[in-house]
């Protein structure tokens, strides 16, 4: 089967320099590479909002020593941007510069052994609590509740009814800008609300979690409970980004976001959730613009009203 000119697939064994349609040459030599490699790579489809730009690149590497070889040859001439399942993030409509790298399933692994659990950075946080619930393994169930693979949940310190990430991590391997593989332990890591000291030109690539023995029925249960919570608590089936915005200390952002009157409220084709006020949504036709601009009205009003300045905890990347 022919790729497309924009795409190259390594197992033929392409010279370097190899030009892609409209005259742009790979970023490397791609000689040896194994991977896909795509120029000018839609990423709306990729991302939970379903809008913004594309990326200058895309690579989709074939393994661990496929991305480690990939980023040596690259050596920080490019920005890199690892991208998981997109839920908490806005691509914005000018496209990301340089190279967003997307692990999939040779990344997805999970392996258990005794209360540790090896997770690669592209598995699914429901896949990894299912696995430690099979195991008996405790302390994974909030992970039921967190959209997103184990990358996001580690560089985000992700976390959901009353755990957190920094409650379960061991430590992380990460493959920093240079295609330098590192192992950064939990404290290494710095932990705070949502943020992690991981430089964003790095890309986790698994990570051990520890739990602790427990009944594989009551973490069945507690799972329930948790998807049950978010079923009846959140927009699901729509197009969203999961929480907008941080809870500020000893407040709920969603109560701030409601006080000032914006449940509802709409730019464009992005509105305010009326069933959760903490989510954004795509009605159908709104440009990553029109979302983030409805996300900085909100902050506006929230000011206004209580004097508090909420922090965005989606990111947004790229270019206006």
């Amino acid at each position: 089967m022919t790729q497309p000119d924009d795409v190259w697939n390594w197992d033929s064994g392409e010279a370097p320099d190899c030009e892609v349609e409209g005259g742009v040459r790979a970023p490397i030599s791609t000689s040896g590479l194994r991977g896909r490699l795509t120029h000018d790579a839609p990423l709306a489809k990729l991302v939970w909002f379903k809008s913004g730009g594309h990326a200058d690149w895309l690579f989709e590497p074939a393994d661990l020593d496929d991305l480690i070889l990939f980023l040596e040859r690259l050596d920080g001439a490019l920005p890199i941007m690892p991208l998981g399942l997109g839920s908490n993030l806005i691509v914005r409509d000018g496209g990301v510069p340089g190279v967003v790298i997307k692990l999939g399933k040779p990344f997805a692994g999970i392996e258990v052994d005794g209360m540790t659990l090896t997770c690669g950075a592209g598995a699914h946080g429901i896949l990894v609590a299912s696995a430690a619930r099979d195991a008996g393994v405790a302390g994974m169930e909030f992970m039921r509740g967190i959209p997103g693979t184990v990358g996001g949940f580690v560089r985000m310190n992700g976390g959901a009814y009353g755990r957190e990430v920094a409650d379960v991590l061991i430590d992380c391997d990460v493959v920093m800008q240079d295609g330098n593989l590192m192992r950064l332990t939990k404290r290494e890591l710095a932990y705070s609300y949502r943020h992690s000291a991981l430089h964003d030109n790095s890309v986790v690539v698994s990570a051990r979690f520890e739990g602790e023995p427990g009944d594989p029925e009551a973490i069945g249960a507690e799972m329930d409970r948790i998807a049950e919570a978010r079923e009846n608590s959140q927009p699901l089936r729509t197009k969203t980004g999961g929480s907008t915005f941080k809870n500020p200390p000893g407040e709920k952002a969603w109560a701030l976001v409601d006080k000032a009157g914006c449940r509802g409220m709409t730019i464009g084709g992005a509105q305010v959730s009326e069933k959760h006020t903490n989510f954004l949504i795509n009605t159908g036709d709104a440009t990553s613009a029109d979302i983030e601009t409805l996300g900085e009205e909100v902050k506006r009003r929230v000011y206004e009203n209580s004097g508090v300045e909420l922090e965005w905890e989606i990111r947004r990347v790229g270019r206006p």
